[in-house]
């Protein structure tokens, strides 16, 4: 005996959303046309992209795996006596990668430059200031169409050790572009390169 039920089923090739359409067959005479077929399969496609896009975010900036083996910028120190000691205060190291290192080089950075700003602690020991926990690394990527409205840079910040989840807010990333604008000039980078 021919079986009454016919399933569709679609799954997303990202693998988040698995959705089954069930219609009996005889039943609703209109589902069982090859039209009518196409338009829930078009509906359930359309529903599992709208469902993964919102997930998907269009701004991430992933964490820069092995940065510390990329050219070292700079370093300074931001001690108790700076106005923004609370906020940065420690040791700071500038890391770019070769990308960067064009900008740094040409005073334009091109797309795929990652520039990471990576802040430490600090400890006193036998009269020596050295580094202790890290407290935070800031990333800079250019990628001029991704993140156009904001000078072709995406920003981030990643806590501690915390390798895969970036801390800032669309409010937090709009007012890191808004204080890189006083170094338009510069492609929007604070740091020059100290040969």
């Amino acid at each position: 005996m021919q079986s009454n039920w016919i399933f569709i089923r679609i799954k997303s090739k990202i693998g988040l959303i698995s959705t089954k359409i069930l219609v009996l067959r005889g039943q609703i005479p209109c589902l069982a046309t090859r039209s009518t077929a196409r338009i829930l399969f078009a509906t359930a496609w359309l529903f599992c992209i709208a469902a993964y896009l919102p997930a998907r975010s269009g701004y991430a900036v992933e964490y820069p795996r092995d940065y510390r083996k990329w050219v070292h910028v700079k370093s300074g120190l931001i001690g108790p006596q700076n106005p923004a000691f609370a906020r940065y205060g420690g040791i700071h190291h500038i890391y770019a990668n070769e990308r960067a290192m064009e900008g740094y080089a040409a005073g334009r950075f091109p797309d795929g430059s990652v520039i990471v700003f990576d802040l430490l602690e600090t400890k006193e020991s036998s009269g020596a200031t050295v580094e202790a926990e890290r407290r935070f690394i800031d990333v800079m990527v250019k990628d001029s169409e991704r993140y156009a409205e904001t000078g072709g840079w995406g920003f981030e910040e990643f806590k501690s050790n915390k390798l895969t989840e970036g801390s800032l807010t669309a409010q937090e990333r709009t007012a890191c572009y808004s204080c890189h604008t006083g170094v338009k000039g510069h492609d929007f980078v604070f740091s020059a390169f100290r040969p």
